[in-house]
């Protein structure tokens, strides 16, 4: 976790800070994620904002905000190259602003209250295994966390389970379902390790069903998990307690 100096009286603020899409659907997948995060805790101020494509970008939030103490929290499932390096490089922008501002842990690979979310949106049609489909990385590290999730889920789910990728390494939705169906499951689900809609999503759920998976599950999006899971990284820097309401 890293810090811009000066300390600040005002109440915390959060700054949500996504990839950002072309797709139009994702910043509003990320904009409900923000107003749920904002109605659990209305005693933080909480802004989204975007690496890439349209805005606003993260600095330019922190600009707006008046003084206070910021956690900024990565809607992000691995610590690949956004969380190690474009993160870093907005810690470092923000020194000379009049804030605190600390970076929290990504929201990955497989907190209980993550694993919650992925099985929440899970439609569950008796499956009898469970692919988890992800955006995919080249970070070797990453990919490595998200299999860790997978093998989670399938523990927590009592399913065979395996992990898949939209890009990058690593077996596509539709050959891991057929390695599935290959091992004998006939029912095989998709849950979705995506926190918003969007061409990778969609090539993933398209691949997953023409491989025969029976159900695929929608983006985390505003899982009411992931709001407390947001609520309880952003607690951890700015040591406040989460009330149990969120």
């Amino acid at each position: 976790m890293r810090s811009a100096r000066l300390t600040s009286p005002h109440r915390p603020a959060v700054v949500l800070v996504a990839h950002g899409s072309r797709d139009p659907r994702a910043a509003v997948s990320t904009e409900a994620l923000a107003r749920a995060v904002r109605r659990a805790r209305p005693d933080w101020t909480v802004r989204a904002s975007y690496l890439d494509h349209d805005g606003p970008r993260p600095l330019d939030v922190l600009a707006a905000l008046p003084g206070r103490r910021v956690a900024l929290v990565p809607l992000l499932l691995t610590a690949a190259y956004h969380g190690r390096v474009d993160l870093p490089a907005v810690i470092r922008e923000a020194e000379p602003l009049p804030l605190t501002v600390t970076a929290t842990d990504v929201l990955g690979p497989a907190s209980p209250l993550l694993l919650a979310a992925l099985e929440r949106r899970l439609p569950r049609h008796d499956l009898d295994a469970v692919v988890l489909a992800a955006a995919g990385t080249r970070d070797d590290a990453a990919r490595e966390t998200v299999a860790a999730a997978a093998a989670a889920l399938g523990r927590r789910l009592g399913l065979p389970s395996a992990v898949s990728y939209a890009s990058g390494p690593g077996a596509r939705s539709g050959e891991a379902v057929a390695r599935l169906r290959a091992a004998g499951a006939r029912r095989v689900g998709v849950a979705a390790y995506f926190l918003a809609p969007g061409l990778l999503y969609d090539t993933a759920v398209r691949a997953a069903v023409e491989a025969g998976a029976v159900a695929a599950a929608e983006p985390l999006g505003d899982a009411p998990e992931l709001v407390r899971l947001i609520g309880a990284r952003a607690e951890a820097v700015l040591g406040e307690p989460l009330p149990v309401a969120a």
